[in-house]
């Protein structure tokens, strides 16, 4: 645990600064990771990079892996195992090659055979293995839902998971600080989700770029941990690289008693509360942007866009491009219209909907569905929708619901019922919506596509999606009850998950897999594969032609459709990269996008004129989709973080150019169809005829590793002794942390386990005898 300091601090500044392993003069810090969840779209080719490099997963006891995006939703009464279950065969494929790895490297495992499976933001929290005070990673940007428990938790890309598998480290630097304080009390119908909304409408998609956003004020101690979750959960749509909430009782009430967490009353249980209890933002702490929010100004709140931001009460109207000033907001107001089908001044309760989704890792958890469903409860969705449906967000919270009727409710009323998965949120599974269809969502992205090809979306709360199923349209759900308010907590699970049964010592040495030394039984180390080696080619000089982007707000569905995700490799995605914009609908080139034009089909530099270029999902394949194409340097105003990561991490320069009048003049330059020069050691922007257009900054350590062409990995692996004296420490000061919770045989010294191993017969089928807890 950390020394006083005399300084005030955050609550983000405390939990970064008890995690760094090593920092650089220049600012670059090797982060330690205490958690790490794995799903099956983000991990197939870090687990092939980590086998071609020989190398083990560092923490096996760290870490989660279940299958929630690809997994269809449809029941499993008579499942069997994956390869027979999942019918579509690049989803079956990513979910067989999760299991195929786990089994490969002994990771603890929740598929679908087993009732803990579901969606990864859901299981961590609901197991006790997300817990304040932590970092907690996963390829996938909506890990900021963890940061309601107090951890600092953040989506990261496909090379990151490598990074993270090998050395339980991350290279990155200190964020800002930023506040955002919501007083007051809420008004009936009124929830986290529309907070979050309006806070996103308020700051806008960037407003949080380069931050962690830590939410607090006296609305948000109010919250259930499940509400507090929702709202850190959209963090990510504000621009943000996390959000947080300091831990406080009702955080502690939420862990006590769940599995992964120390074991309730416990000596160590009372150690971590100590600690967890330190983690408030001292008094004076500054921060470096704060937004200030009464909550009686939050009505419920409805998207009418094709981005988080583009949000009003539900009261209001779609608004005209003529209501923004910015030339860019004007441009993206015009499109969204003509994308949603909407016409500008319509009011938002004259909106007809085709379909309902209740679920995803914003809105499907317990307190969720009962909150909807007091909604619905004797009433009948209405007759045009042509679908509605409820998503439990994991295979706990569906048994619990039907243990207390919530199903038979949903289903009396029309609803379809349904297993534990991510679903119609993004789109990658059975559950889309046919082109140009509407609905009415609890998810947290309302992106061009997102939910299918040409589907509409529009983000609403659980209770306000349970009210537009009864009049088919979009509701204000005041005007279906009086009071709509959710609880301010919900009582715990019932339903308690099971583990594995460990038959015999050798079998329990199998899964510890101990160094004979028994010297830090929890570590997997490869000596043999720590030096450090060049993995990717050297960015020195760097000349082509380049594509001018008259576009802002470029989200990474954008760049590459969730269809196109469902691949174990890194190649082949160059023909799919912004598939909407230059694909028409019959899938002929659309001449008028850029890349479909002249010499721009062969470009190698992208020049993109709006700000917060990749916002949106933390997916690699955003970068390999460029890459893929030819393209290995964008420039831009700014760019969302995870992105701006993910490219240095596959060898490609992002560029900063904020300033207005310098982009101009690159920009002019891409649109004449003229070659462009990027200098890195120099870090100049040259046009073809040598003439300096402009000087860009670049971090040092970031510089350093392209121009040597270094692999990260083998840098951090440099720094074993330092890691390994981290978390001696770490056992010392905060032993709950490492895996011992999982079993129910203990063992002297921290463990790795497996809690639901996949067996090496049937793929995906589970037998295992249940433990109870």
């Amino acid at each position: 645990m950390p020394a006083p300091d005399k300084k005030p601090r955050t609550l983000y500044d405390k939990v970064f600064q008890d995690h760094i392993v090593d920092e650089k003069s220049d600012g670059t810090v090797l982060l330690y990771i205490d958690r790490h969840l794995v799903h099956e779209v983000t991990s197939p080719q870090a687990f092939e990079g980590l086998e071609k490099a020989n190398r083990k997963v560092r923490r096996p006891d760290c870490t989660l892996a279940t299958t929630d995006h690809n997994v269809p939703t449809t029941p499993r009464k008579n499942f069997k195992n994956v390869a027979d279950f999942v019918k579509e065969e690049d989803s079956r494929l990513q979910c067989v090659t999760l299991e195929d790895n786990v089994e490969k490297f002994g990771l603890t495992y929740f598929g679908l055979g087993d009732k803990n499976q579901g969606i990864v933001h859901v299981i961590g929290p609901e197991q006790g293995f997300t817990l304040p005070g932590t970092t907690v990673v996963c390829g996938d940007s909506h890990t900021s839902t963890h940061g309601a428990f107090g951890a600092l938790a953040f989506g990261i890309g496909t090379s990151e998971v490598e990074h993270v598998l090998a050395t339980q480290c991350l290279i990155t630097k200190r964020s800002k600080n930023m506040r955002v304080q919501v007083d007051g009390r809420l008004a009936p119908g009124v929830s986290s989700k529309d907070i979050v909304l309006h806070v996103i409408g308020v700051i806008g998609t960037a407003g949080g770029t380069g931050a962690v956003i830590e939410f607090c004020g006296s609305a948000i101690r109010a919250l259930s941990m499940e509400a507090r979750m929702s709202i850190c959960n959209m963090s990510i749509e504000g621009g943000a690289r996390a959000g947080m909430v300091a831990p406080d009782q009702i955080t502690f009430d939420y862990l006590k008693g769940r599995p992964l967490a120390p074991k309730a009353d416990s000596n160590e249980w009372k150690k971590a509360v100590n600690y967890w209890t330190s983690l408030q933002s001292d008094e004076g702490a500054k921060y470096d942007t704060e937004v200030f929010i009464d909550a009686k100004d939050i009505a419920p709140t409805v998207s009418w866009g094709t981005s988080p931001q583009d949000v009003v009460p539900i009261t209001g109207v779609v608004p005209s491009p003529d209501d923004f000033q910015d030339e860019s907001r004007k441009a993206s107001c015009k499109r969204a219209l003509e994308y949603m089908g909407l016409t500008a001044g319509t009011k938002m309760e004259d909106i007809e909907l085709d379909h309902i989704f209740i679920g995803s890792c914003t809105n499907s958890r317990i307190e969720d569905l009962r909150a909807a469903a007091r909604i619905v409860e004797g009433k009948k969705v209405a007759s045009n929708l042509k679908r509605a449906m409820v998503v439990p967000g994991s295979g706990n919270v569906k048994i619990q619901a039907e243990r207390e009727g919530l199903d038979q409710v949903f289903i009396n009323a029309g609803f379809e019922w349904r297993e534990a998965g991510c679903s119609m949120c993004l789109g990658m599974n059975p559950d889309i919506l046919a082109p140009r269809e509407r609905c009415a969502s609890t998810s947290n992205r309302n992106f061009e596509g997102r939910q299918g090809a040409l589907g509409r979306t529009h983000l609403v709360s659980p209770v306000m999606a349970a009210a537009a199923s009864l009049t088919g349209k979009l509701t204000d759900v005041r005007k279906i009850v009086d009071n709509a308010t959710p609880q301010k907590a919900s009582p715990k699970l019932d339903v308690q998950p099971e583990f594995a049964e460990v038959d015999s010592e050798e079998e329990l040495d199998r899964i510890l897999d101990i160094p004979s030394d028994n010297t830090n039984s929890h570590t997997n180390t490869n000596p043999s594969s720590t030096e450090s080696g060049g993995g990717m080619p050297k960015f020195t000089i760097f000349r082509g032609i380049a594509a001018p982007l008259n576009k802002g707000n470029v989200d990474t569905d954008a760049i590459i459709p969730k269809q196109f995700l469902k691949t174990i490799k890194r190649t082949g995605l160059g023909t799919a990269l912004f598939h909407p914009l230059r694909y028409n609908e019959d899938g002929s080139d659309n001449p008028d996008f850029i890349l479909n034009q002249g010499p721009y089909r062969q470009s190698k530099i992208l020049v993109v004129s709006g700000p917060n270029f990749g916002c949106g999902s933390s997916r690699e394949h955003a970068p390999w989709a460029l890459l893929d194409f030819g393209i290995k340097c964008v420039i831009a105003p700014s760019y969302a973080d995870i992105f701006f990561n993910n490219t240095f991490k596959n060898g490609m320069l992002p560029i900063a150019i904020p300033d207005k009048a310098v982009l101009d003049k690159i920009y002019e330059r891409a649109t004449a169809g003229e070659e462009i020069e990027v200098d890195l050691p120099k870090q100049e922007i040259r046009a073809a005829d040598g003439t300096k257009l402009a000087d860009f900054d670049v971090e040092e350590f970031r510089k350093h590793c392209l121009v040597e062409g270094l692999d990260d990995i083998g840098l951090t692996m440099q720094q074993e002794k330092e890691i390994t004296e981290f978390e001696k420490k770490r056992t010392m000061d905060t032993p709950w942390l490492d895996g011992s919770g999982y079993l129910k045989k203990w063992r002297k010294g921290p463990v790795k386990v497996e809690a639901a191993p996949v067996p090496k017969t049937n793929r995906g089928e589970v037998k295992t005898d249940p433990v109870e807890w």
